[in-house]
């Protein structure tokens, strides 16, 4: 069978994923995006692009518009990822929280956590950061478009070379060991939840957020939906809170109102 996409269907395809989720899918990514669709094809036993989009278009369970987007978002993740994050959040942003808040409350987001890893790698720095853990509500929320990353990161468990990096006491206190895996403690997982949510939607917050990581995302988006989201986040954190993006991006540029505090770190003032 001939997987070649059409101007067309690449059109077709591009906008309605640009509608849907904010990724642009320029020129350059045609051949990426025809593998990635081809698969669904074949997966699916469907016989040519115009019947995905058909049945993406029309089927009301959201099944086939979530294949298409998982099958284009990119999942590559690890335990403390771009490491100078957690140590700042460690030295800097927990210590002024445990100075400004009286009510004892911490609200972390990750917007794109894939499987899990920053998430638990945020959990672990806030409890080892915090002078008295247990005496704060911690909430941190990891969120994702793709449904099959999601189910891995509520499970917790990752092959034990993901982790084996870490001091050993560090692994015996947050994770369960057996058979060449890791899963991670209840300590963690009581503190954690995953939910699915398109960035694009609105969000669900009824409570100001004191930390964002939104890392690795914005690579996908053009000016215009990167300023969007940048505002919608900037209005979801508590004053004084934190944003993280990713080590490779950047708000120069865009408009926003947060102060730049290092490459790739900004706050809410």
């Amino acid at each position: 069978m001939n997987y070649t996409v059409s101007e067309k269907y690449f059109k077709l395809f591009s906008d309605l994923i640009y509608e849907k989720s904010g990724i642009n899918i320029h020129n350059g990514k045609k051949e990426l995006l025809q593998a990635r669709i081809a698969k669904i094809l074949r997966r699916e036993k469907l016989k040519d692009y115009k019947e995905l989009y058909e049945k993406v278009k029309n089927d009301k369970s959201g099944r086939y518009l979530t294949l298409l987007l998982n099958s284009i978002s990119t999942n590559k993740t690890s335990f403390f990822r771009e490491e100078k994050h957690f140590k700042f959040l460690s030295s800097v942003a927990i210590k002024e929280l445990e100075n400004r808040k009286n009510d004892y409350t911490l609200r972390c987001w990750s917007a794109g956590c894939s499987s899990g890893e920053e998430v638990y790698s945020i959990a672990i720095t806030v409890l080892e950061s915090l002078k008295n853990p247990d005496a704060w509500k911690i909430k941190i929320l990891g969120t994702d478009l793709s449904y099959d990353v999601l189910n891995t990161a509520t499970k917790g468990i990752y092959p034990y070379e993901s982790v084996s990096f870490l001091p050993k006491n560090k692994i015996q206190k947050y994770f369960i060991v057996n058979n060449g895996q890791v899963e991670v403690d209840r300590k963690l997982k009581n503190i954690v939840i995953f939910r699915w949510l398109n960035l694009m939607q609105p969000f669900p917050f009824r409570n100001k957020l004191d930390f964002i990581f939104c890392r690795n995302v914005m690579i996908y988006f053009d000016k215009k939906t990167k300023e969007n989201l940048i505002k919608r986040l900037y209005d979801c954190l508590d004053y004084n809170g934190y944003l993280f993006i990713g080590m490779s991006e950047s708000l120069t540029g865009i408009k926003h109102n947060f102060k730049y505090i290092m490459p790739s770190v900004y706050k809410k003032v």
